[in-house]
């Protein structure tokens, strides 16, 4: 536990950080995503393209705030399933119940 609490004090942990494996579904679709960004990129004007690189800037945005949501949420689940683990008269009926 110690060396957990070291790790995110030191910012040695980043829940949000992943490393896609190659060849992976996530990889694949990501690399399809980049493929198409840059075709439909070259076949629009300067504003266009603005316009474009707004729109995923802002799919980006909510994206990590969906994610930042869900880990929080995530996190309090586990919390309360920990809590929950630890409660001694959990109605476990061998114990005489309430």
């Amino acid at each position: 536990m110690r060396k957990t609490l070291e790790d995110i004090y030191y910012g040695n942990i980043t829940p949000c950080e992943q490393q896609m494996t190659s060849g992976s579904e996530l990889k694949r679709a990501v690399d399809r995503i980049a493929k198409y960004e840059n075709q439909l990129m070259e076949q629009l004007e300067e504003t266009e393209q603005e316009t474009l690189t707004k729109l995923i800037r802002s799919q980006h945005e909510i994206n990590s705030i969906t994610a930042t949501e869900n880990f929080i949420l995530g996190f309090r689940l586990g919390v309360r399933i920990m809590a929950e683990c630890m409660d001694d008269n959990d109605g476990e009926i061998r114990s005489g119940g309430e």
